[in-house]
């Protein structure tokens, strides 16, 4: 057999670029890129949700081929971030009443996640589930175990998806051939890698500015209070500028050149105007006021998706990230609308090693994957491409691999997922089998009811024939 590299992949399903990287973790908590490949994929993901399976597989399939071509190395398997439209967080308590006072134990933790684990979400799947603090009577405890309490309430955060999207994305990794080692909730990620503990410890609000969607998690004492993806990003400023006559791609030059998120009234110039090409032009206030009516929308939504008991919590303030991050005087523009500490993170708080053009520019574009790329746990490395000669063949399997083929692991979701299915095929043929007890029990009784009717009316059948029987006899006699 080849010599097994050691590297993990990440892959970040975006919704203007899809990215693969490959990577190696140090002793020293350091990451040295080893690869990286981006693909546009505005045509098959639209706001951060698969639409075009076909499609989706086809890209995925190509980068991690141009991927196994810069690494010499065969991809054996890969870490998926999950985001985009409909993930959110839903709170859900359970609580046990004990009998009799009685000291906590794992097992009786264990039983609330697991009530929690069974809750059943119409449509929806869920695809983690973040510990809250736990009430024992009247006290609140990360870990209640060795407690005397006589009352147990468990707080849980479940981040949920709609269960369509996420088969869309099993199935486009499905056709693509490619094995999913894990499935993280890449907002998560990105919170784990883009501050300190300490900051979250505080309470902060993290918003990811992206293409189609704006993310944001709110933290308090180090834990996820909130998540939730709103369907406005980038892109829709690029479109409001198009409205001025001009193609999109003309309005994406124009935002990247011009736009500016807040720009001060008495700074606008009426006599200024922008240059759409050498023959067209737009008026700069209007401009201006296009770009801001879009930004001031963003930027409400987010304020009103913070909830109201963390709004005036939010010590390490609210962090900037991602693409739309790097818009001319967005930092000032939340600081109009929202709370006066708010910063931008243009990369992430570990030590990262690469010599790529994309990743060095530190400008959050790269944030969410390299978070992805740093939660990844197993080797993703397969044979060395440069050892293979003519007599081995394309499809033996590599080392390590555990020889299942296409059976990918897409952590709680998907086991949830095929848990949820086989729980309705098994109620679906319980209710048949109910159902056709039934309607057997229900010919069986109007059998015996047809039958008990044809022998109530059988004596007097026979009655009838000796009545007549009788009379004719009578009538005979008299003749």
């Amino acid at each position: 057999m080849a010599e097994l590299k050691e590297f993990i992949v990440a892959i970040e399903l975006g919704s203007s670029k899809m990215t693969a990287i490959a990577g190696q973790k140090k002793p020293d908590g350091s990451i040295s890129v080893l690869a990286m490949v981006r693909e546009e994929s505005s045509s098959f993901i639209h706001k951060g949700v698969v639409y075009n399976i076909d499609k989706t597989a086809q890209c995925l399939s190509n980068i991690v081929k141009k991927l196994e071509m810069q690494l010499n190395t065969r991809v054996r398997q890969v870490f998926v971030g999950v985001g985009g439209q409909s993930v959110h967080s839903v709170r859900n308590t359970i609580v046990h009443n004990l009998d009799v006072e009685t000291i906590v134990t794992r097992e009786m933790v264990t039983e609330l996640m697991d009530e929690n684990r069974a809750t059943d979400y119409p449509d929806q799947a869920v695809l983690e589930i973040v510990e809250q603090e736990y009430r024992v009577d009247s006290n609140l405890q990360t870990d209640p175990v060795g407690i005397r309490a006589s009352r147990l309430e468990g707080n849980f955060l479940n981040i949920l998806i709609r269960r369509s999207f996420l088969q869309n994305l099993i199935k486009s990794f499905e056709a693509a051939d490619v094995k999913v080692a894990g499935m993280f909730v890449a907002p998560i990620e990105l919170g784990n890698v883009l501050v300190s503990e300490n900051v979250r410890r505080s309470g902060c609000a993290i918003v990811d500015l992206g293409a189609d969607t704006t993310t944001v998690a709110v933290y308090s004492r180090n834990l996820l209070r909130h998540l939730v993806v709103i369907p406005l990003g980038a892109n829709n400023i690029t479109k409001d500028i198009a409205t001025l006559q001009m193609e999109e791609s003309e309005a994406e030059k124009m935002k990247l050149k011009y736009a500016s998120a807040y720009t001060d009234l008495s700074e606008i110039d009426d006599t200024l105007r922008y240059s759409i090409d050498v023959e067209r032009q737009v008026e700069s206030r209007k401009f201006t006021e296009i770009v801001e009516a879009r930004v001031e929308e963003i930027i409400l939504n987010v304020r009103e998706h913070i909830p109201a008991e963390y709004g005036d919590k939010l010590l390490g303030g609210i962090i900037l990230t991602g693409g739309g991050s790097n818009l001319k005087n967005i930092d000032i523009a939340f600081r109009t609308h929202t709370i006066d500490k708010v910063s931008i993170a243009s990369f992430v708080s570990i030590a990262i090693n690469s010599g790529d053009p994309v990743i060095k520019r530190r400008d959050g574009m790269c944030n969410t994957v390299l978070g992805l790329l740093a939660k990844g746990y197993e080797n993703c490395a397969g044979a060395d491409l440069s050892k293979r000669d003519l007599f081995t063949p394309e499809d033996t399997p590599d080392e390590e691999d555990d020889g299942s083929g296409k059976a990918n692991n897409f952590g709680g979701a998907l086991a949830g997922e095929k848990a949820r299915q086989e729980k309705e095929r098994k109620e679906k043929a319980e209710q048949e089998r109910l159902e056709r007890e039934r309607l057997e029990a229900q010919r069986k009784r109007e059998l015996e009811e047809r039958i008990r009717q044809e022998n109530e009316k059988k004596p007097w059948n026979r009655f009838k024939k000796f009545i007549s029987k009788v009379t004719e006899d009578m009538v005979r006699g008299e003749e």
